[in-house]
């Protein structure tokens, strides 16, 4: 069996979504990583992507070892790891399997678009594994509880919100879990099944829609981008001046319950200002914090956005990475575009994916 899995790109509330019960916008896009897994005489792993053919694996004290010393493998083998435990505590035991991954998120030269390729691949093996052996169809829930545990836990830091826009698929309005709660929940545990099983206090997840008379455009701006070294300067500056950071959170809570009043509403007004705002206190911060979140060329990206009559703004941590943008007409976004690639910046076909995880064939 296949299983198709949407990448992401955050719309809105990036940096604030770090801090419990803030929201942000998080949208799954129509680019995917497959994830393959059929019956075998002994347990392999294909990473097509990373030219990885036929490893052996096994799984041995709730831990699966893959036979190469390659720290590319982590992702996957921790997501393993992850959901073999859980149907070993469901009274499972599955047989000898071979899964193989590729991955289409990332430019075929290699370059990396920041589509959140780390989860997408997590979540694709989670349901792969889920879907073989579970006797029903695995609920959306336990997907991505058992894919976050395994990304948070793999990385040490992030929102979730990539894990959740593959498990989930649409545009979602969501609270992260908290990376250091989950973290602390896992140690003190005694079995994933509990952890899965008990409420995520901080987590929340509400599907939302897009306006029909809205154009969303995104645009790459050439430069990959290290979100979590972004991260980290933002979250410093909680350190050095909490007045400036509390500020950004305000204004960041506002600018996003201006866009979801737009989304509710189908306030195309609302959803552009909710932007604009959005864009003005990341740049903000960015400043506060000698963050570079507005690159000059992410800068370019937003203004003709706003020259056209729309709204853009650097999607996920900025640095580089892509930029998105709302604008009112077809005509207006074809325009857009047309503006972005004689300014260097590369519009990429990418559109909203309604559905998370799923089997294919």
């Amino acid at each position: 069996m296949t299983i198709k899995v949407p990448g992401k790109l955050m719309i809105a509330g990036e940096f604030a979504v770090l801090e419990p019960y803030h929201n942000l916008a998080v949208l799954a896009v129509d680019r995917f990583v497959y994830a393959k897994i059929e019956g075998d005489y002994e347990n392999r792993l294909t990473l097509l992507d990373f030219q990885l053919e036929n490893l052996a694996f096994d799984f041995i004290n709730n831990k699966v070892n893959i036979a190469i010393n390659d720290r590319r493998t982590r992702f996957v083998g921790d997501a393993m790891t992850i959901a073999l435990t859980y149907l070993k505590e469901q009274g499972l035991n599955p047989e000898p399997f071979h899964l193989s991954i590729k991955s289409e998120l990332d430019d075929e030269s290699g370059v990396k678009y920041g589509l959140g390729s780390s989860a997408a691949v997590v979540t694709s093996v989670v349901t792969a594994i889920l879907t073989k052996f579970l006797a029903a169809k695995p609920a959306e829930e336990l997907i991505f509880k058992l894919a976050a545990i395994s990304h948070v836990e793999t990385q040490g830091n992030g929102s979730g919100a990539d894990v959740a826009a593959s498990s989930y698929g649409g545009l979602l309005r969501y609270a992260s879990f908290q990376a250091e709660w989950l973290h602390s929940e896992y140690i003190a545990s005694n079995s994933i099944s509990d952890l899965v099983a008990k409420e995520w206090r901080y987590f929340s997840v509400k599907p939302m829609k897009l306006p029909q008379n809205i154009h969303f455009c995104v645009g790459w701006t050439g430069k990959p981008a290290s979100t979590a070294k972004l991260v980290d300067v933002i979250r410093q500056l909680k350190s050095d001046n909490l007045e400036q950071y509390e500020k950004f959170l305000h204004d960041s809570e506002a600018a996003v319950g201006t866009f979801f009043k737009g989304m509710e509403e189908e306030s195309v007004a609302d959803l552009l200002e909710g932007v604009k705002a959005n864009r003005q206190a990341l740049a903000t911060v960015g400043k506060h914090a000698n963050a570079p979140i507005e690159t000059p060329l992410l800068a370019t990206l937003c203004n003709l956005a706003e020259q056209f009559g729309g709204a853009g703004k650097p999607s996920g941590a900025g640095g580089g990475d892509c930029g998105i943008a709302f604008m009112p007409s077809r005509e207006q976004a074809t325009e857009l575009m047309r503006a972005w690639e004689e300014a260097g910046i590369k519009p990429l076909a990418l559109q909203p994916n309604s559905h998370g995880a799923m089997l294919i064939e």
